[in-house]
């Protein structure tokens, strides 16, 4: 299979403006998280995708690979457009506001392609184990419930599952937003309508749920920071 990574990047981002371009270290956000992609060795080519002429010239500059896109609601939508002429098998979507990701995540996302021997898994994807409940109950982390098989069933910014039975212990996971696709369902995904779900809670992968794809969630201990906010921002200089 040809794999290749492609990272969304949108300079106008509704939380936090400019974020991919702020400093982390010694370099920006988003050209930590294109060299840390890079690095790993796993892919065949790395590029971003961008409307910014201000990321693209950054990515360009320092060395790497970028394209221009139109447009877009989601980053799934733009990576669409990006990798439509470009000959691939499975798409690894990294969020340009990820940049500690590590390569056994990846390498675990890339794994269930080759062991889906009916190619019936549209989406890969990761979560993670929450304990705290701040964490918990923060819609800026979307958490996700999955079946005995590790299919999701459903993403939100609301506290899923609702912990009715005080007898009972549940478990309650982050969804860590690095996507693997097929492309032909890269493709296909761009081209439906977005549904209330989607709408109502901005996670786009709801979409691919809605219209009754399959996603497999791998559970990680990566513990990286995603940059959605300054405070974000902040944790993330204090770790680098």
């Amino acid at each position: 299979m040809k794999i290749i990574a492609v990272i969304p990047a949108r300079y106008e981002a509704s939380r936090f403006p400019a974020k991919l371009m702020q400093i982390l270290g010694q370099k920006t956000v988003i050209t930590t998280t294109y060299q840390n992609v890079l690095e790993t060795g796993l892919f065949d080519e790395v590029f971003v995708a961008t409307d910014s002429e201000i990321i693209f010239d950054e990515i360009v500059k320092n060395g790497g690979k970028a394209v221009m896109t139109g447009q877009h609601e989601t980053g799934s939508d733009r990576i669409a457009e990006a990798v439509q002429n470009i000959d691939c098998d499975i798409v690894i979507n990294v969020q340009g506001d990820e940049p500690f990701l590590k390569l056994e995540p990846l390498k675990q996302l890339i794994e269930v392609f080759y062991n889906d021997e009916n190619q019936e898994i549209s989406l890969a994807s990761l979560k993670i184990k929450l304990t705290e409940k701040e964490e918990i109950e923060n819609p800026n982390n979307v958490k996700v419930i999955t079946d005995n098989n590790g299919f999701a069933l459903y993403f939100s910014r609301s506290v899923i599952p609702f912990h009715r039975e005080i007898s009972y212990d549940v478990n309650y996971f982050k969804h860590i937003g690095v996507y693997a696709f097929r492309k032909h369902a890269l493709i296909q995904f761009s081209k439906l309508e977005m549904k209330p779900l989607e709408i109502s809670e901005k996670i786009e992968c709801i979409r691919y749920l809605e219209y009754g794809m399959k996603i497999k969630l791998i559970e990680t201990n990566f513990i990286g920071v995603g940059i959605d906010t300054p405070e974000d921002l902040e944790k993330a200089r204090k770790l680098i």
